[in-house]
């Protein structure tokens, strides 16, 4: 017999758990496919799991200080007890270093102060106070470590300061995350099918979507399929032969992630914070056993590493981690890099703009949250209410691509356009075109 649903959702990462959960709370009977045998242990399994508020756009900001308020209240915002235990969120802070790249920050904090978000001004002394193993010599540009003046100050000065936004911080089981949020739309009444891998978008003639075929040969039947399929997104996308009318496009981009010990005397875990330097174009976070985390911003200096096949890619750490923990040690000079190389290497699903797409396509009832990796893990709660809105928004009779969903966020109580994140929008100038959004 063949099994039957309201809705389908490709992933159990975060945002595809997240939308599981809030069309379930709307009464879809929804039932969620993942290749994986354990929700969340996709890319999302990967990701630094960094809760930020600070974006180039107004509209990402509002969306991400809307975000924090689900982190912040998890517990109460999952509605059912997981006997697993729930990921945690730890609001240390997000430092970001003022530099000619990012304005200064001075758009950052127009945004902010236009939603009611809070955020400190930090000159060097409390940057030092903060964060005494801090040395705020300026290198810009970011190099790569065989080009000559590698490690030598560059010639815009010290760094002057920063912006301190003290309810960021970060998740520390991002796949736990997942997980929590896969039990609570169970508890609602979704489904969740692991260890399947979807081969093929059915369709009714292409009028309209009707589900999906496995790799066993078994078919889900729905009249709504949506696509978080992270890295896959782009392949799935294509499955459904809906890429002619977008715009935008995503891909899947390989990425490598450190982790080195804190430097002796200092408690990176206790008295540390997320801290985003794009001098040396580098990002960082306390890791669990006093360590840090560092992660590139994509200086130009460094090719990008897109891959074709998101299952079959180089898993192995590369010169990059060096060339990472190397330009952090320029910050932090009694940094110890080991010679053993720790940290996560996995894939992005990136946009053109690094703005994800949230949603309908040309095919009627197909809907897409993709190129949502790197920047998007602070939003899976938002953009999964967003989604099951615009769903119902669409299924309802709407024309969402001339009458775009103007949504509102409830916490903030503020309406956003959801055709900023629109397949066949041009690519967007605002945007940071990195991993900062």
């Amino acid at each position: 017999m063949t099994q039957t649903a309201d809705a389908i959702i490709i992933g159990t990462g975060v945002i595809g758990a997240a939308t599981a959960f809030e069309m379930a709370k709307l009464g879809w009977k929804t039932l969620s496919i993942d290749r994986n045998s354990q929700a969340g242990h996709g890319s999302t399994a990967g990701s630094c799991a960094i809760i930020r508020m600070h974006y180039s756009t107004l509209d990402g900001t509002a969306f991400a200080w809307e975000g924090y308020h689900y982190w912040r209240d998890w517990a109460d915002y999952l509605e059912a007890h997981d006997p697993n235990g729930l990921a945690q969120f730890r609001e240390v802070g997000c430092l970001v270093m003022k530099t000619e790249q990012n304005g200064h920050l001075v758009k950052h904090m127009e945004h902010s102060r236009t939603l009611a978000c809070p955020f400190e001004g930090w000159g060097p002394d409390e940057i030092r106070r903060r964060l005494p193993i801090y040395d705020l010599t300026g290198y810009h540009p970011p190099k790569r470590m065989e080009d000559s003046g590698f490690g030598e100050p560059g010639g815009g000065g010290d760094l002057r300061g920063g912006v301190f936004w003290p309810t960021s911080g970060y998740v520390t089981d991002p796949a736990l995350s997942a997980q929590n949020l896969i039990h609570a739309a169970g508890a609602k009444g979704a489904g969740v099918m692991l260890g399947a891998t979807v081969t093929g978008i059915l369709s009714e003639g292409g009028r309209r979507v009707k589900g999906v075929a496995l790799a066993d040969g078994a078919q889900v039947h729905a009249p709504v399929v949506v696509n978080v399929g992270g890295p896959a997104s782009s392949k799935i996308n294509g499955m459904a032969g809906v890429t002619g009318d977008m715009t935008i496009s995503t891909r899947a981009l390989r990425q490598e992630v450190v982790h080195v010990p804190a430097p002796e005397g200092f408690d990176f875990e206790r008295d540390g914070m997320v801290v985003s330097d794009s001098d040396i174009a580098c990002y960082c976070r306390p890791e669990h056993g006093n360590n840090i985390l560092i992660g590139s911003e994509d200086p130009p200096c460094d090719p990008h590493q897109w891959v074709e096949n998101d299952t079959d890619y180089d898993r192995d750490f590369t010169d990059q981690w060096k060339l990472q923990a190397m330009r952090y040690g320029q910050r932090v000079p009694s940094l110890g890099i080991p010679s053993a190389m720790r940290g996560v290497v996995d894939l992005y699903d990136a946009s053109d703009d690094w703005i994800p797409i949230y949603d309908k396509s040309a095919l009627p009832g197909f809907y897409m949250a993709c190129g949502t990796s790197g920047n998007q893990y602070k939003n899976a709660p938002i953009a999964g209410k967003m989604m099951a809105a615009l769903i119902e928004y669409c299924e309802g009779g709407a024309d969402h691509d001339t009458e775009p969903l103007q949504f509102r966020l409830p916490y903030i109580d503020r309406v956003i356009d959801v055709g900023f994140y629109s397949r066949k929008r041009e690519i967007n100038e605002e945007s940071s075109f990195s991993v900062l959004g």
